[in-house]
């Protein structure tokens, strides 16, 4: 005889019931990532500080911590290009921030530890972050009616992870209906998104504090010491830049690379990583982020690594031919613990100034074959193709100072609505 199963047996390894809440979201890509976009005065009162409840809001949103690196029950890829989060708020124009549009507030979300780092910016999403703003209703209105004469509104940026300038160029087209509404569609093809879109041009103004130098050890290129590292030697090449993000620069063939890596042969390699993360930590100490290599593992967001070869043929991600005639040089670098699929947009504004620095490891490679030289711009390969970039850098008072640096990229909204979390996970 059958047994019934009563109908008001509980479900096994069901919690006690706590209802969801739903917030107003954007879920965007912006460049080479993608994040969930929120509007500050949309989020629960309590998260609408810095805080626990914050940092745990946003966990929830993105599906971390997962020991199962997937992010299933959120809206992260399991990616560090894809783990991210940003809120906007209006700009108060203060006296630091006058004549800016809106506040740009990043988040880069752990996949698989309870942690968010605030440390620094995401230079990918910052190419969504115009468009974004307009679409929120947070750039005022008659500055985006008036930017049809020429069809490009220019949204002032206040990055407030970095307390920086970002000026984004954002194309916009006038409507049936006679609204003004931001273009996302094109022909602006960007190596790492299948499909082109709407360029929108990015500058970066005075991305290193002015009373700072943009290298912190003083010096275009230093000797590093790498001993306990597991390379087969104890001291390599490295500029050391604090420009967009800090990041370390050493050449390919010190690590025993060729500079034309991609994802698969580094990320499946847990040796190569813990030695890539060993050095990240010892740069960390020599740029003056961290007093001990220990604190690293609290912030995997700065400083980044990345190594340059001279320009060479080799076969992008897609399968795509990358010609060393085409490009200035190779560039590779590591984000959250893996190999970058494309380029991290603040690593490519560090490329940009190191790259237009005379003397610098990037100038170097980009210069190879003849004496180094002052460049204005530089094309250079990553994994998935290329990207093109410019850069303004000059000494004022015996300190380099990167003036500007600007790139182009692509934004595109891909879901707006609500975002649903349970009550008690914040």
């Amino acid at each position: 005889m059958t047994q019934s199963i009563s109908q008001h047996t509980p479900l096994q390894n069901t919690p006690a019931f706590s209802p969801q809440i739903s917030v107003p979201a954007i879920y965007m890509r912006g460049g080479t990532s993608k994040g969930t976009f929120f509007k500050l005065s949309d989020l629960p009162e309590r998260c609408q500080v810095a805080g626990e409840s914050r940092d745990n809001f946003l966990l929830r949103v993105i599906g971390s911590p997962d020991p199962y690196g997937k992010q299933i029950d959120g809206l992260g890829n399991g990616s560090s290009s894809t783990s991210k989060t940003v809120i906007l708020s209006p700009a108060n124009n203060s006296h630091d921030k006058a004549d800016h549009d809106v506040n740009y507030l990043f988040g880069q979300v752990n996949i698989a530890k309870p942690m968010i780092d605030w440390a620094g910016n995401c230079g990918n999403l910052t190419a969504a972050v115009g468009a974004c703003a307009i679409n929120m209703g947070l750039v005022d209105a008659d500055k985006v009616a008036n930017s049809t004469d020429n069809g490009i509104c220019e949204v002032r940026i206040w990055q407030e992870n970095i307390g920086k300038t970002i000026i984004a160029y954002v194309p916009v087209y006038l409507n049936a209906q006679g609204k003004v509404q931001v273009q996302e569609t094109g022909d602006f093809e960007l190596d790492g998104v299948t499909f082109p879109a709407a360029e929108v041009k990015i500058e970066f103004i005075d991305p290193v504090d002015s009373s700072s130098d943009m290298f912190p050890t003083n010096n275009l290129v230093d000797d590093f010491d790498v001993s306990g590292c597991g390379l087969n030697t104890d001291s390599v090449k490295a500029t050391f830049i604090s420009a967009g993000i800090p990041t370390i620069f050493m050449n390919a063939e010190d690590l025993g690379f060729t500079g034309t890596e991609l994802q698969g042969d580094i990320n499946s390699d847990s040796e190569t990583l813990a030695k890539l993360e060993a050095i990240r930590a010892k740069g960390g100490v020599a740029m003056g982020l961290f007093k001990d290599v220990s604190e690293a593992q609290t912030s995997q967001h700065i400083p980044k690594i990345a190594w340059v070869a001279p320009a060479q043929s080799y076969n992008a991600s897609s399968g795509k031919a990358v010609e060393a005639a085409d490009i200035d040089l190779v560039v590779r670098a590591m984000s959250m613990g893996q190999l970058h699929h494309a380029m991290m947009g603040t690593a490519a504004v560090a490329i940009a100034a190191a790259a237009t620095t005379q003397g610098t490891l990037v100038n170097q490679a980009a210069s190879a074959g003849q004496s180094a030289k002052q460049l204005g711009e530089v094309r250079f390969g990553h994994p998935s193709g290329t990207l093109l970039v410019g850069g303004k850098t000059e000494q004022v008072d015996g300190r380099w100072q990167a003036k500007k640096v600007s790139m182009s990229r692509s934004a595109r909204r891909i879901m707006v609505g609500e975002v649903f979390v349970p009550a008690d996970a914040f």
